[in-house]
């Protein structure tokens, strides 16, 4: 390291060590938001990197600003070491037992791979979480050297505030966490930055003009400004405290469609966090992250024209899941087909309806009564649709997902509804009793698999219990009535719409909700369901609205957002899928006859494609353990970020040390003006800024002051003691020797900033 670099990094910045605290504060500020909001998979700890990549990020922009590297030159080195130092400590987070090469790989392998699912495979999803780790490092690198690279390259703060206060704001609206104090440290930093090079400014001003003392003006407006600053935070948080107007209302309903569209189109890209906030509906989309809350809202969700007469209480089913991921539920394998209006929904599809099956169709008139839907709503099986659509499936030819049409289009849907009689083929409790076990091949495939952690200690014991109480023979029907029945005891189980915190140290969400029994509507359903397929009885999670309010004369049904739910549908060998709705105190589906007794077979061969119960290696979002490439986790455990911590940390106290060096370092020996002023000529000198021969002391300082205006007072200082000890012959008191060490030992570190000053040698001379 050169002299002269040397001499940059411990210069004093015209703006002060202060605004290069406050740009890091603001920029790490949006750091901690996107970590606490726990944005992949809801693990904190993967994200803990950003603030120190952050204050990488402000690092290179502050240097490449002083050591005045053009534009071009210092992104372009910033990029450099973005590239080098992120995929690195994501690579840390996803192989943490690897060497620096493997983690590279790994990076690069999880990030390819994401690629490929989009550009090659053309799948709507990805599985992978190196992509998305790696977008957020680098954003908040590149938030820290944009910051500071205006502040000190052009003296502009307004920019980075807006940006990174736009991030900030976007990331509070999108969590459920309370964020409220990281927008008042956000607000204090950007506050105390204006004011401070406002400050900056007007002191350079003042010592331009020659009027007045500039420091006294410096800091009077530091003074006026840090007294706004805290009157006007003080009252913004008694605002929030207190605040019931809704100005933005209007806005945000204009929006939601549009945030909707993008919710669902991230979710195609990145897995969705489980404390991230909706708007107001379930998605409906390829995937589903459990969270911590249940948010919907009371607007007008569907209205629906049916036979009159029909007084049937229907599951109006919007998409089903075949996988659990620990902490959610996605379409594995998902694939499209488009669907020409009119034709039949399920042709050539894996979830054909059983010929023995007594079943009716009916139609139903739908009328969206918001633009948020863009799939269709039936019971159970739909059959056609009035409207050119677009087929989901979990697989090619595989099993029903969802089904896409134009958001806020009404439609007619044909569907094939159960019947609930004792006929041939009509669902009673005993047909379902007697449906045995004889299940097709690719339904034992896709609705039995359990991936490993989703059932500990708790949720065995939760399901032995529930055996225990079954008397006589254990069919899958008395099994899934004893589930429900179970879960529907509000003595032992808590319906509650937000659990924040309670699962966070739990495998999966089934074995949080058989230790705590507390939860909303997806948590009963999906500890039902893996129940079940613990037991090899196929299950799968379904999400729409349940029953809304009928109109029997009519035939008119309405249906609000808050009627969004989530249950289970099990599937009976000659029947099909039936709903079971085990979230207790709200809606039910509707009572089935007894029905006449039928034969119980008993337990034969099974279906010869049976996978093992445990499916370990194929977890597509795993919301527990650490990710690897191409998605599968590792035990948690430590990121291996010490060295780089370690190392931050060594920097820092090294330049915080040489700076103080820097500043404490002063003369030896007695203090004379004439002493400081020749330390503060040869000191000059050593950049080529040397005075002229015939330049008085006078003439030199005010040359120099015009170069570095952030130090003119101090030159005055030492220029006006030179002449009136060296030509008036006068002895300084005691204040004025006191105030001449303290101007010196600010020019000895301000005085390198002349390094940066070569360009103004040709006016200095």
């Amino acid at each position: 390291m050169t002299q002269s670099f040397r001499s940059r990094l411990v210069a004093t910045p015209a703006e002060g060590w202060s605004s290069l605290f406050l740009v890091a504060v603001m920029a790490v500020t949006v750091a901690w938001s996107l970590d606490d909001a726990a944005l992949v998979l809801g693990q904190r700890a993967w994200t803990d990197f950003l603030a120190w990549v952050t204050l990488g990020g402000v690092a290179v922009g502050f240097v490449g600003a002083k050591a005045r590297w053009s534009r071009p030159v210092a992104h372009l080195i910033g990029a450099a070491f973005a590239a080098v130092i992120v995929p690195w400590i994501i690579g840390t987070i996803l192989d943490p037992a690897g060497s620096p090469a493997a983690q590279y790989q790994a990076t690069a392998t999880s990030t390819l791979d994401a690629v490929l699912d989009f550009a090659v495979n053309k799948l709507p999803v990805t599985r992978q979480t190196g992509h998305y780790l790696l977008v957020l490092g680098l954003l908040c690198w590149a938030n820290g050297q944009f910051a500071a690279s205006a502040v000190f390259r052009q003296g502009r703060p307004i920019g980075p505030i807006i940006v990174l206060g736009t991030v900030l704001v976007a990331n509070m609206s999108a969590t459920i966490h309370d964020q409220i104090w990281f927008l008042v440290l956000f607000s204090t930093a950007g506050l105390l930055l204006l004011t401070r090079l406002h400050a900056v400014d007007e002191q350079t001003t003042w010592v331009r003009r020659r009027i007045g003392d500039p420091s006294t003006v410096g800091s009077l407006y530091l003074r006026g400004g840090s007294v706004f600053i805290a009157i006007a935070i003080f009252g913004s948080i008694a605002l929030t405290e207190t605040a019931r107007s809704a100005p933005l209302a209007g806005f945000w309903d204009d929006a939601r469609p549009a945030l909707v569209e993008v919710s669902q189109w991230l979710q195609r890209i990145i897995p969705a966090a489980p404390d991230a906030r909706n708007v107001g509906v379930p998605a409906f989309g390829q995937q589903v992250t459990i969270g911590a809350t249940w948010s919907t809202t009371n607007e007008p969700a569907l209205e629906i024209i049916r036979r009159t007469g029909d007084d049937r209480r229907f599951y109006w089913r919007a998409t089903t899941y075949d996988k659990f991921t620990l902490f959610g539920w996605v379409s594995s394998d998902p694939a499209r087909e488009a669907r020409l209006k009119g034709t039949s929904i399920l042709q050539d599809t894996l979830d054909s309806i059983p010929t023995t099956a007594a079943r009716t169709t009916a139609q139903f008139r739908i009328v969206p009564q918001s633009r948020l839907f863009n799939v269709a709503f039936s019971p159970i099986d739909p059959v056609s649709i009035d409207l050119d659509s677009t087929l989901n499936t979990a697989g090619d030819g595989g099993f029903f997902q969802s089904l896409s049409i134009a958001p806020g289009v009404p439609y007619t849907v044909s569907a094939s509804v159960q019947t609930l009689k004792d006929v041939d083929g009509g669902v009673t409790e005993n047909r379902l009793r007697a449906a045995g076990q004889n299940y097709p091949a690719d339904i034992v495939a896709a609705y039995t698999t359990v991936p490993a952690g989703a059932m500990g200690p708790g949720a065995n014991g939760l399901l032995a219990d529930i055996k225990a109480g079954i008397k006589g023979t254990t069919t899958p029907y008395d099994l899934a009535k004893a589930i429900v029945d179970e879960l529907h005891n509000q003595a032992r189980y808590q319906y509650s719409t937000s659990i924040p915190g309670v699962c966070d140290h739990y495998t999966s969400i089934v074995e949080c909700f058989a230790h705590q029994r507390i939860g909303f509507c997806e948590h009963f359903a999906s500890t039902m369901a893996i129940l079940l397929r613990h037991e090899r009885i196929p299950a799968r999670l379904v999400e729409g609205f349940l029953p809304g309010t009928v109109d029997v004369s009519t035939g008119h049904e309405s249906i609000q957002t808050g009627a969004a739910h989530a249950w289970v549908e099990v599937y009976f060998p000659g029947i099909g899928w039936y709903n079971f709705d085990p979230t207790g105190g709200r809606a039910e589906p509707e009572p089935i006859p007894l029905g006449s007794p039928l034969p119980i077979p008993s337990l034969g061969p099974r279906a010869s494609l049976v996978l093992p119960s445990i499916d370990r290696g194929d977890d597509p979002f795993p919301s527990r353990g650490r990710p690897i490439p191409g998605g599968g986790t590792t035990t948690p455990g430590g990121s291996n970020n010490g060295p780089l911590i370690a190392s931050a940390i060594a920097l820092f106290a090294i330049v915080v040390l040489i700076a103080f060096l820097a500043y404490r370092r002063g003369p030896r020996g007695a203090m004379t003006p004439d002493r400081v002023y020749g330390s503060v000529v040869a000191l000059a000198r050593r950049f080529g800024f040397g005075p002229r021969p015939t330049e008085t002391a006078y003439e030199y300082a005010t040359a120099l002051g015009d170069i570095l205006p952030g130090v003119r007072p101090e030159l005055q200082t030492v220029a006006a003691a030179k002449v009136e000890v060296a030509y008036g012959r006068r002895e300084l008191g005691d204040d004025r020797l006191r105030a001449l060490r303290d101007s010196y030992r600010r020019l000895r570190v301000a005085l390198l900033r002349l390094a940066f000053r070569r360009g103004d040698r040709r006016r200095k001379h």
